[in-house]
């Protein structure tokens, strides 16, 4: 019986904090700075350069607790291969995650997870270069502060997951998982 009470009691509070929240949505740009590893393999060594970037967020909070955001995001994605042949590229990314946020004071820390692609560009002007597009699974973690009412500033840090980008014909892809760090510094717009 203390079980289903217990069980009740939470459900009570869980659909009260629910109702009582009201539906967010925000739009968001954040600087980044995108920090990749070196990856290994056939005969292959591809090391991304570190570089900037940014993000545009548009997420909507349905309640405390589930949302969902779709971004936007650009930097630059330069590969040297065998340390014998650099591409100069841009990487565009696209996604949609799903957020888990509750508020505490003016503190809204979130998590995320979701994917999307990865549409890596060379430069035109490098011959036998090719473009190529990825998907990427992404996860973070951060927390929105509220400055003042519907402005606040948004401090995350993202990971993105993908095959490494095989932009060159003169060396064989390296077939490996690499990995994406970028810390973010941002700022919101809620309405």
């Amino acid at each position: 019986m203390f079980i289903f009470r217990s069980f009740f009691l939470f459900t009570l509070i869980i659909t009260g904090l629910s109702i009582s929240a009201r539906a967010q949505t925000d739009a968001a740009v954040s600087f980044y700075g995108a920090f990749s590893g070196t990856t290994e393999g056939n005969g292959t060594v591809q090391s991304p350069s570190n570089a900037a970037g940014f993000l545009l967020e548009l997420r909507h909070i349905s309640n405390p607790l589930v949302g969902y955001e779709l971004n936007y995001s650009w930097n630059r994605a330069d590969q040297n291969y065998n340390n014998l042949q650099s591409i100069k590229a841009n990487a565009h990314e696209v996604g949609a995650d799903w957020v888990v946020s509750f508020p505490v004071l003016m503190l809204k820390p979130f998590v995320l997870a979701g994917g999307g692609l990865i549409f890596f560009r060379p430069n035109s002007d490098q011959p036998g270069s090719r473009s190529e597009t990825k998907p990427v699974f992404v996860y973070g973690a951060g927390v929105d502060w509220t400055v003042i009412p519907h402005l606040g500033l948004r401090f995350q840090y993202r990971g993105n997951l993908y095959h490494a980008p095989d932009l060159t014909h003169a060396f064989s892809s390296t077939g490996a998982f690499t990995h994406t760090a970028e810390p973010m510094l941002g700022a919101y717009l809620r309405f």
